[in-house]
């Protein structure tokens, strides 16, 4: 099923995001990019992941995908962000996994460390997976009271 996708880099993350973004709009998704362009010199990123968040927060787009050295500072940036659920992967596994268990909507990942064969299949699994699939119905349910839990640390701390 396509999805619309919205992706960001930094110059670390640039290659792995073009790389991610053909292989996207070849699957049939709606790919938005929001740069790091190669006109541009340099972009922090922070810059693009503050970008990014909120065109997901609006409901403008499903899912998110940020591309910097480690991924780690894109996730970060991206779940100061109330309701956005970034997590950085770096195998298939977490990647199916952080969305079966945690819903993320945004996966964040190191152009450092990710070759591109390795970064597609991510994706793909990613993309594939659905919160709480696979699970029994009453870890179903414990799966969607913790993500409700997390919504109410949201709400008393993102002010």
């Amino acid at each position: 099923m396509s999805k619309k996708i919205i992706l960001g880099s930094d110059k670390t993350g640039y290659q792995l995001k073009e790389d991610l973004k053909k292989h996207l709009t070849e699957k049939g998704h709606e790919v938005e990019d929001i740069g790091m362009y190669p006109e541009e010199e340099s972009r922090p990123y922070f810059e693009s992941a503050k970008r990014l968040a909120p065109r997901i927060q609006s409901g403008e787009f499903e899912k998110g995908i940020l591309c910097c050295g480690t991924g780690m500072g894109m996730a970060i940036v991206a779940n100061k962000f109330k309701g956005i659920y970034a997590s950085v992967v770096e195998s298939s596994f977490p990647a199916k996994m952080c969305k079966i268990v945690n819903n993320a909507n945004v996966l964040t990942l190191g152009g450092w460390l990710t070759a591109t064969r390795q970064a597609t299949d991510m994706v793909d699994n990613w993309l594939e997976a659905s919160f709480t699939e696979g699970f029994p119905e009453d870890r179903q349910e414990f799966l969607k009271n913790a993500l409700d839990e997390i919504k109410k640390i949201e709400n008393e701390n993102f002010k």
